[in-house]
Order: C-alpha cells, then structure tokens, then sequence
C-alpha cells in the first residue's frame, strides 16, 4: 500500500514545465499590446491611450455600425414574435 502511495504522489510532486511562467511575473508583466475599444484590431499602447482618452471626452457614446442596429432590431423582432409563432 506504501508503494502504491509512493508511485501516484510522484507525479504530484513534480515541478512545472520550465517554459511556464510563474504567476507572480504574468502578474508584473507590462502590456504593450492592445485592442482598440472601437472595432477591435490590434493598436499599441499609445493609440490604446489615445483612444479612450477621445472616447471619455466625447460627449455621446459612439454609435454601432448599422448593421448591429439592423441585427438588434430584428432580434427584439424576433423574441416579440416567439410567444405567437413557436
């Protein structure tokens, strides 16, 4: 029984993969990749800053495209619909 014990809790013990990062250092970690609040493609840091910088002194939020308008409007259609036609 001793063995057995002996032969599962091996692996338990083992140390991880050295290419793993330890969380302490994912957690210092400085991001200078990001993704514009707008449309979502890759910006850098600076243009990150910039952007939302532009978008917290605009005085109205930024409107969908419309084609997310149109997308919207026919889903509330549709979940209207739903009760009447399932």
């Amino acid at each position: 029984m001793t063995g057995l014990v002996w032969l599962l809790g091996r692996d338990a013990q083992a140390l991880p993969p050295p290419e793993d990062i330890p969380e302490e250092v994912a957690r210092t970690e400085i991001i200078t990749e990001a993704r514009s609040p707008l449309d979502g493609s890759p910006v850098t840091a600076a243009e990150y800053a910039e952007q939302t910088a532009q978008l917290q002194a605009a005085p109205y939020p930024p409107t969908p495209p419309q084609q997310f308008q149109n997308l919207v409007t026919i889903l509330r259609i549709r979940r209207f619909l739903r009760p009447f036609l399932p």
